[in-house]
């Protein structure tokens, strides 16, 4: 039996022949509405695939729904996938022949003598496989967009069309990724913080988000939160140059392995950089003075502005920036005291997704190919690590050869609201920058050691984080996140002064209220203010006046009757209290 065929009965292993085999079928459907297409790669991805290829004309809508209507056609025709192995030689010239010069390239390439190839139907590629049997098991698909992408990913190489699509095994499993789809279109970060008010983007700074009243609100509630739990859980907090020379790049070893994506310059013929990440400032504020065994563990918390040269083209909304800010944490231990304070950083982590009400799974990342140090510390430290997982009862990935080029490390993937994982949190060991930077405390024995770092960020990046409870929450922010908390409506305007007269006696207690006296009826302005997501609205007309009450309304309850302004002062406070 071929082994490259599907056999195997490991559900992500069908899964991925399932997805692969669909790329194949798209791309026998658009050879037969293309003739002339030259065809690049076409791999599996996360909930299903793409084809890279390069076409006559650019596609449209109604060219993927044609393109899906003859895909359709061949699944019914229940094509075998025929499995062969060419000769190098043979491979060039049957390629060359029928002009496809991405796959003569890819080729080149191959170190085998021989080279695999698929055919289901009259449709041949070069392909290490595997794949289905039979086409009919692709049954379950969708095309869902294109999009331009150069080939290598090299800008200097000519631009393909990208047609992205899905399938899964079951018609109900399709169904419900679609439907997740079109709820994340309606939860989409960048057009809620448009419709919010909360941020926007120029192309004068590409990358860098523009905070507008109601989502600086957010970020500083998060920071000041943040700020509060590290706090009470040992930490201080520091602020650090933007701006370092090479020098201190080189000693920490990102010169070598990250310039490529820093901001870098020079000045008066020294280089300089903008600092993409905080470690090496705190490892120069641990060596400003002496430290004893005594003084650790040191906690060191800094959420100053950092900048990274991401390519334009990877820049999407605020999951993906150049100018950002961490809630970044450096610990330094003894290591005696460094598996405490690994589940310390644990138990933090739980604390902060629990208020989310998101749960998470974890990672442990092993050395890279590019690892400093001894391997010996590598080992150790990855022990130490996977024993406090273990510890913690938490199931978890190995990614083999995924740590930073200076220790190991856990990674934290939080699901949101609509069963969707992104990476956030991390807890990292280093071995490598305290000597490096020839960090040194006195320890017991009056002898000199070097400190062990943990790297730590509970919610990463702030203006990712946010990115991700905006599309979690759908715009909706629980009361104590929520940017303006009450909105307060007259119904005519000699209710104006005394809407403004509550609006003042909220602000007083904290309560973030606006008032809308605008010009407009009661009703208008109650559907505005259900627009903007805002979680209370307060009503007062004449009968309201006369009782010193309000009438209140709940984003999601609806019509709650009159209060008298203190009651509500009272209830709304109780509800808003949140802290780590």
């Amino acid at each position: 039996m071929d082994e490259n065929i599907i056999e195997n009965t490991d559900p992500i292993y069908e899964l991925h022949c399932i997805r692969h085999s669909t790329a194949h079928i798209m791309a026998h459907a658009v050879e037969q509405m293309f003739p002339d297409a030259k065809f690049a790669i076409g791999p599996v991805i996360k909930d299903g695939f793409y084809y890279d290829m390069a076409l006559p004309r650019n596609l449209n809508d109604d060219d993927l729904v044609e393109i899906e209507k003859r895909m359709k056609d061949i699944v019914k025709s229940n094509n075998p996938f025929r499995r062969d192995e060419w000769d190098k030689d043979k491979a060039r010239e049957w390629f060359g022949e029928h002009h496809q010069d991405f796959k003569l390239e890819l080729i080149d390439g191959i170190t085998d003598e021989k080279v695999t190839i698929y055919t289901e139907g009259d449709f041949t590629d070069l392909c290490a496989g595997p794949h289905v049997r039979y086409t009919k098991q692709c049954k379950n698909f969708k095309l869902l967009k294109t999009s331009g992408a150069y080939w290598r990913g090299d800008e200097k190489n000519p631009m393909l069309q990208r047609i992205y699509g899905t399938a899964w095994k079951t018609k109900e499993e399709l169904d419900l990724h679609l439907n997740q789809l079109e709820e994340a279109k309606k939860r989409d970060h960048r057009k809620l913080g448009k419709e919010l008010e909360l941020f926007f983007f120029h192309p004068y700074a590409p990358g860098s988000p523009f905070w507008l009243p109601k989502g600086n609100t957010i970020f500083q509630i998060l920071s000041s939160k943040i700020r509060e739990y590290n706090a009470r859980n040992g930490y201080v907090e520091v602020r650090t140059p933007q701006l370092f020379k090479k020098d201190l790049w080189e000693t920490s070893g990102h010169w070598e392995h990250y310039k490529d994506d820093m901001f870098n310059f020079e000045s008066e013929e020294e280089t300089y950089s903008l600092k993409p990440m905080n470690c090496p400032s705190h490892m120069l504020i641990f060596k400003s003075q002496l430290r004893s065994y005594r003084d650790l563990p040191i906690r060191i918390h800094d959420q100053g502005v950092l900048h990274r040269n991401e390519d334009s083209g990877a820049l999407g909304g605020l999951t993906r920036v150049r100018m950002f800010s961490q809630d970044d944490a450096h610990v330094f231990a003894t290591e005696e005291t460094l598996k405490q304070e690994i589940n310390s950083i644990l138990t933090m982590i739980k604390r902060i997704y629990s208020v989310f009400d998101m749960k998470f799974s974890v990672s442990l990342s092993t050395r890279p190919e590019n690892f400093m140090g001894e391997p010996e510390l590598w080992d150790m430290a990855e022990k130490m690590l996977e024993e406090v997982i273990i510890e913690n009862e938490l199931e978890y990935k190995l990614n083999k050869g995924d740590g930073a080029f200076y220790g190991p490390k856990i990674d934290y993937l939080v699901t949101d609201a609509i069963g969707r994982e992104f990476q956030t949190a991390t807890t990292q060991l280093d071995f490598q920058l305290p000597r490096r930077f020839d960090l040194t405390y006195v320890d017991k024995d009056n002898s000199f050691k070097h400190p062990i770092v943990i790297h730590r960020a509970m919610y990463g990046s702030l203006e990712r984080f946010i990115g991700i409870l905006i599309e979690h929450y759908a715009g909706i922010f629980p009361l104590w996140l929520a940017p303006v908390q009450c909105h307060v409506i007259n119904i005519s305007d000699r209710h104006a002064e005394y809407a403004h007269k509550v609006s003042n006696l909220l602000a007083e207690r904290g309560i973030r209220a606006v008032v809308d006296d605008r010009n407009e009826t009661m009703n208008y302005k109650i559907r505005e203010a259900q627009l903007k997501k805002i979680p209370y609205m307060l009503i007062v007309g004449d009968k309201e006046m006369e009782a010193e009450s309000i009438g209140v309304r709940n984003l999601k309850g609806g019509d709650l009757g009159l209060a008298t302004v203190s009651d509500f002062i009272e209830q709304i406070t109780a509800e808003a209290k949140m802290d780590f």
